[in-house]
């Protein structure tokens, strides 16, 4: 088949181009409307006024208080805030320095505990997944000690799609007494964020996964939850996190997580098809595949694979000679040579993680696009096997 004429986009997990619409809403405030919201000439007050209104319609789509709502520069600082915030502020109030979260968690919120667990006294329990990446209630409770003082699984994963039981592990935080966070990421602008239903008291968000900019993020805390600041300064955001207002880019989150929930049944309708039109494809076409993840529970956009012999890597780049940007794991650590921690955890071997494969659908893909990656990549697969020591040991041996 031709190499297309338009790059094909299949890493939508990673990030997300900016909706025109959100573009448009986003332009005056770096121009005319430029002020300092802590300011309080007209100004000023102007863009303090566009932050009031953001922050009224996150909070809608959270079921929340506005007040509740914290914007951040990233989803990674939302986790930061949320579990280093948390743990610090009851840890001063004597209720304790043990943390619950899974294996499978973004770095963001593993590497969090680490530094907590390393420099500042607290102590961690990662809990397993099952072959699918799901998370056990019952391991959750079990977990839960007299010192526990947070517990923090993630909504979706990002790497393999599955969904977590998040309302039902949220529920067995709040029998305990517990404060319960989810890094929601990877679920923003797909899956419902009422954190009434999902029984959460804190929950991670970042524009750039629903087509917003990247650079700003939001971190929902529930009122009475005690959070210590982790960055000072001046009063912003109703005194957790300091720093002049990004307002620009607090708009244009506003505005993408809007338009998200007001199309999110026909997109996630439409792009789910996609990804099992994919999904049956890949594994129909191609010997020696595996789907990782849940194979029902699972992202609307998202379908990731391992294939033996191979290398991740190597698949990326034949992808994207041919036009294809996709992802191998996590954007965030592609420059590991280690394979991924969430394939580790699912029990896949070593040698089988290193041929990961992600392909994550968006608004712009089409049923021509799935269907050109279908009809290039058993070639790819082929043509990197036919050079691997390892598939002629293998599998040409027994031939």
């Amino acid at each position: 088949m031709q190499k297309p004429s338009k790059m094909i986009y299949m890493d939508h997990a990673a990030t997300t181009a900016v909706d025109p619409r959100v573009v448009e809403a986003m332009l005056p405030y770096f121009g005319t409307r430029y002020g300092n919201a802590s300011s309080i000439y007209g100004l000023g007050q102007e863009a303090a006024k566009a932050i009031d209104e953001a922050r009224r319609t996150v909070a809608d789509i959270l079921a929340c208080q506005p007040r509740e709502v914290i914007f951040t520069s990233c989803g990674t600082e939302s986790d930061n805030l949320a579990l280093r915030g948390v743990g610090w502020a009851r840890r001063n109030l004597g209720k304790g320095n043990h943390i619950v979260t899974s294996s499978i968690e973004h770095h963001a919120v593993s590497h969090t505990c680490e530094q907590l667990e390393k420099h500042f006294g607290f102590e961690t329990t990662y809990l397993p997944v099952d072959q699918h990446g799901l998370v056990d209630p019952d391991d959750v409770g079990r977990a839960i000690k007299d010192n526990t003082t947070l517990i923090s699984i993630m909504y979706a994963n990002n790497e393999v799609g599955t969904i977590e039981p998040i309302a039902e592990i949220g529920q067995i935080a709040r029998e305990k007494g517990v404060p319960f966070h989810t890094d929601a990421v990877q679920a923003g602008g797909t899956l419902g964020l009422d954190v009434n239903e999902l029984n959460v008291d804190l929950l991670s968000l970042s524009a750039h996964k629903f087509y917003g900019p990247k650079g700003v993020g939001v971190l929902y805390v529930r009122q009475g939850v005690p959070l210590l600041p982790t960055q000072t300064g001046g009063g912003h955001e109703h005194n957790y996190r300091a720093g002049t207002e990004n307002v620009p880019y607090i708009v244009g989150l506003a505005t993408a997580l809007k338009i998200a929930y007001e199309e999110l049944e026909a997109n996630n309708r439409r792009i789910a098809a996609l990804r099992d039109r994919l999904i049956e494809g890949v594994l129909g076409r191609i010997v020696e595949v595996a789907l990782t993840g849940h194979p029902t529970n699972r992202l609307p956009n998202s379908a990731s694979f391992v294939f033996k012999y191979i290398e991740g890597e190597s698949m990326l780049l034949n992808l994207d000679l041919a036009g294809v940007c996709a992802s191998s794991g996590s954007a965030c650590g592609s420059a590991s040579l280690e394979p991924s921690h969430v394939l580790l955890a699912l029990g896949i071997p070593h040698e089988v993680a290193h041929g990961s494969l992600r392909l994550t659908l968006g608004r712009e893909n089409t049923t021509e696009d799935v269907d050109y990656v279908l009809e290039i990549l058993p070639g790819i697969v082929q043509k990197l096997r036919a050079m691997s020591p390892l598939y002629k040991a293998n599998v040409m041996r027994k031939t």
